[in-house]
């Protein structure tokens, strides 16, 4: 669910993720005008190829192009209107393993 001022993700297995918009008045009012600093917010999906090129398109900010760790995650990174660094990762088998 989104509206002005924030989004909301949900499913049943997994604890709620809520966004909110510097400013937001829910927000106490020493925190509503505070830039995000140091957070990562990480999500596993099943197509990251996809994933890569539909947020690319929509004009998305990638922050960390898409790229393979040795350890294997695939992954690569975005960056949201508030400085909130939101990474998509996808798990392959390490090329040494």
């Amino acid at each position: 669910m989104a509206t002005d001022g924030f989004a909301s993700l949900v499913r049943e297995d997994t604890p709620d993720v809520i966004l909110l918009w510097r400013g937001t008045e829910v927000l106490p009012e020493g925190f509503r005008d505070q830039p995000a600093a140091g957070v990562i917010i990480a999500f596993t999906v099943d197509d990251l190829d996809a994933e890569y090129e539909r947020l690319k398109n929509e004009g998305a900010p990638v922050t960390m192009p898409l790229r393979e760790e040795p350890w294997g995650e695939r992954l690569f990174q975005i960056t949201d209107p508030n400085g909130v660094v939101i990474q998509l990762v996808a798990w392959v088998t390490p090329e040494h393993a």
